[in-house]
């Protein structure tokens, strides 16, 4: 019998999120370290909000999540919806997906505001250069 394997991503600004999740004891790794070792802190408690809601129906999976681009909390943002859409494909639980819902929906949903681009003729995507006539 093959092992069942969910793979899914997450998004946030520029970056991006890929998470595995696979039958195991409950260990959670991103881009290959322990979840709980990841600095800063507040990035690593992001991270751990949708393993908090799941509870119990999370701690016999082992998430593997590998993230690129953007800042670090970008990143953090992109893995916890990784991680929370991991969850809830493998135990697929529509009371679980009400719990993520009810919390926060940036957990299932991708943010999709991204910085807007710059301009010409300016410092950056409004602001213009002074014109110094008159």
């Amino acid at each position: 019998m093959a092992k069942k394997v969910v793979n899914t991503s997450g998004k946030r600004k520029t970056a991006i999120a890929r998470a595995s999740a696979v039958k195991g004891t409950g260990k959670v790794r991103v881009n290959r370290i322990p979840l709980e070792i990841v600095e800063p802190r507040l990035a690593r408690m992001k991270m751990e909000e949708p393993l908090f809601i799941a509870g119990k129906k999370a701690e016999k999976l082992d998430i593997a999540v590998t993230v690129s681009g953007g800042g670090v909390y970008g990143q953090a943002d992109a893995a916890r919806t990784a991680i929370a859409r991991a969850i809830l494909d493998y135990t697929e639980d529509a009371e679980l997906k009400e719990q993520y819902l009810a919390y926060d929906r940036t957990l299932l949903v991708n943010d999709t505001r991204v910085k807007e681009a710059k301009k010409p003729l300016g410092r950056g995507a409004r602001k213009k250069r002074q014109k110094s006539y008159r």
